[in-house]
């Protein structure tokens, strides 16, 4: 039987099984495309320099570097001829002012349709009396229409000073429930705007 002579590259006599594992060389002179190269980095190598050059220096003037987009590639000039470019217009909003519901307590804005500012939630405008002086008077002076009154509602306010007299004082529950309806939010001014904290 003779031997076949197969040899792998790393020096090693061949067994001559048919194996044909692909080799890593690590010798110079590798032609390109053969694989990669491991090892230690070249000495001679050096990083290439990104920066800008200084063109103040004869030789980067001497070798044409260029960095940019090439002449005449770009926005053209401005028409007015000052050489600058500005930003464009905002563009416009319905009415010139931003559509969407604005608050009361920004820097310099005052809303004339709600001078006491908005409801967060639904935007409504709030009314100009207060929560917890509506639902105190209702509390506290409901048998007397206090609370109502206050809210300039005086048909409510007269009905409330009615059942309670009709009944004795035992009528005096609903302006009781009334104040504390106030106290919650739930009852609104004459023009139906909720109730400010």
């Amino acid at each position: 039987m003779s031997d076949s002579g197969i040899s792998a590259s790393d020096g090693s006599p061949g067994d001559g099984s048919g194996s044909t594992e692909p080799t890593i060389s690590f010798e110079k002179g590798t032609p390109a495309g053969s694989g990669p190269v491991y090892g230690a980095p070249d000495p001679n190598y050096t990083t290439p320099n990104y920066s800008t050059p200084n063109w103040n220096t004869p030789d980067a003037a001497d070798q044409g570097q260029q960095f940019g987009p090439p002449p005449g590639v770009g926005y053209p000039p401005p028409a007015d001829g000052s050489g600058q470019y500005f930003a464009p217009p905002p563009p416009p909003y319905a009415g010139g002012q931003y559509g969407g519901p604005q608050y009361a307590g920004g820097p310099g804005f005052m809303d004339p349709m709600a001078p006491y500012g908005r409801h967060p939630v639904t935007g409504e405008p709030f009314s100009d009396k207060q929560k917890l002086t509506a639902g105190l008077l209702g509390i506290l002076l409901g048998g007397f229409g206090a609370g109502r009154f206050y809210l300039n509602q005086p048909g409510i306010a007269v009905a409330q000073i009615a059942v309670t007299f009709l009944t004795c004082g035992l009528g005096a529950i609903w302006p009781l429930i009334d104040g504390i309806m106030m106290l919650t939010g739930s009852v609104r001014d004459q023009h139906g705007r909720p109730l400010r904290d």
